[in-house]
């Protein structure tokens, strides 16, 4: 009955196993394009980026510009000691003029336009407006870049609290299995009592462990989910193949020259340098000036009765010409901006050469990672494979009374650990490959299928196996 309901449980985590849908690390990063938050926020400030290049380039195109006005004014005109002529009159001197307008109804309306000649803080703004539509565009690449690694970090986490989980499962197999036959050898009065209770004690740390693992599993990939979208999808049980792939890596060198050159965030300082100069530019002497051509015209007129009748007072106007503007003195604040302008080039200098020698540090660790990583991968296959040859001539020992049931216990955890600690070198490596690319400005869609095509699933056989021994008591 035991053994039947055993079946039937392996039978049900089968069948839920195949119900839920198993993806590759492609496939995660293509939904989290359509899902992840900080990915549609880049996204937002990359078309709000793109509106300040026409912003910059409206800086120096024509402005027209119209007023107007209507409503009810008062008028008194008086004009004493005036010349007065006209023909058939004559000329008289001392004359008066007076005019009233006692609530009349006034209009008024002008239509101006200017076009800059000359205006290097409009020169300096129209810079800054473009480099501000740079950045924006580099932190969009960024922002993916930094999507393709955090989809990697997350999915490779959940892929390894999943063969955590497995390795643990088909160690309390092992160790359920040893219980059982060290139960069997006691009662027979082949082996002390000792061993029973060491095997049931390894028992129950491997059922906590397990139990830690599933946790795990949960977690990292819920936290999957959050960044693909993801219900009911699962990361493929992959295992990264050889490592032949790393054998095109350039030299140190090379590295450090492109991620110097190419990499988004020294981009996106740089600009915030050049756009830093371009704002001390504004309040220099040159700047100072402006240039404009300017052309208007418009009218004023107040209509209505007054102390000497109906009265109309009217202007028209109509002119073009050039209009100078300098600024003589200001009070001292341009001067002050201006300092405060080139103390903050200052800053922007320091901020990107400081992260200049932090880019160059993560590259060489990043290097240093794949090309030490790969020898130590190397030692841990072959540590791995000394573990199960171990192990298995402990099982052998304990079978013919020449290893305990202790020694077999503790060679069964240390190849369950070796195996683990290798899939954590190999993910590793993957990882240090795509941040190596991504600190040079250069990991994109190729880079994570090269990486993701450095897999390979387990055979199905395995997987099964697992999955059944994983369900035993």
């Amino acid at each position: 009955m035991k053994r039947t309901l055993l079946r039937l449980a392996a039978l049900a985590s089968m069948v839920a196993a195949a119900s839920a849908q198993a993806a590759d690390l492609v496939e995660a990063w293509q939904a989290a394009k359509g899902a992840d938050m900080e990915y549609a926020a880049a996204r937002a400030a990359r078309q709000a980026g793109e509106a300040k290049r026409e912003q910059g380039a409206s800086l120096w195109r024509p402005s027209l510009q119209l007023n107007g006005s209507a409503g009810v004014a008062n008028g008194e005109t008086s004009v004493s000691g005036a010349r007065f002529s006209a023909p058939g009159f004559g000329t008289v001197d001392g004359a008066n003029f007076d005019t009233s307008v006692t609530g009349g109804s006034a209009t008024s309306w002008a239509l101006q336009a200017r076009q800059p000649l000359y205006n290097r803080e409009r020169d300096a703004s129209k810079r800054q407006l473009e480099l501000a539509a740079d950045a924006a565009e580099l932190g969009w690449r960024a922002a993916d870049q930094a999507l393709i690694l955090r989809v990697a970090e997350r999915y490779f986490d959940a892929a390894l609290a999943g063969e955590a989980l497995r390795v643990l499962q088909r160690q309390q197999h092992a160790v359920e299995r040893s219980l059982a036959e060290a139960r069997d050898r006691f009662q027979l009065g082949d082996a002390p009592v000792t061993d029973t209770h060491e095997a049931a004690a390894r028992a129950q740390t491997v059922r906590a462990e397990l139990l830690a693992a599933q946790t795990q599993l949960t977690l990292k990939q819920a936290a999957l989910n959050d960044v693909t979208g993801w219900s009911g999808s699962q990361p493929l049980s992959l295992a990264p193949r050889d490592g032949r792939w790393l054998q095109d890596l350039q030299g140190l060198e090379q590295w450090l020259a492109q991620s110097q050159a190419g990499n988004l965030q020294l981009r996106l300082l740089a600009a915030n340098v050049d756009a830093a100069r371009q704002e001390a530019v504004k309040y220099s002497a040159v700047a100072a000036p402006t240039v404009d051509l300017v052309a208007s015209v418009g009218q004023n007129r107040l209509s209505g009765s007054g102390d000497f009748g109906a009265a109309v007072n009217s202007g028209n106007n109509a002119g073009i010409g050039v209009q100078l503007n300098v600024p003589l003195y200001t009070g001292g604040w341009r001067g002050a901006r201006q300092d405060e302008s080139l103390r903050l080039v200052d800053k922007a200098v320091a901020e990107r050469e400081h992260q200049a020698r932090q880019v160059a540090q993560q590259t060489r660790a990043a290097w240093l990672g794949l090309t030490v990583g790969a020898s130590r991968v190397a030692a841990l296959e072959e540590a791995l494979g000394a573990s199960r040859s171990r192990l298995e001539a402990t099982r052998i020992g304990r079978q013919v009374g020449q290893r305990t049931t202790l020694e077999l216990l503790s060679a069964e955890n240390e190849a369950a650990a070796a195996e683990l600690v290798l899939q954590q070198a190999r993910v590793a490596l993957l990882l240090d490959r795509l941040r190596l690319a991504a600190l040079a400005g250069q990991l994109d869609e190729n880079q994570l299928r090269t990486v993701n095509a450095a897999l390979e699933q387990p055979a199905r056989g395995a997987t099964e196996d697992s999955t059944l021994t994983g369900r035993l008591p």
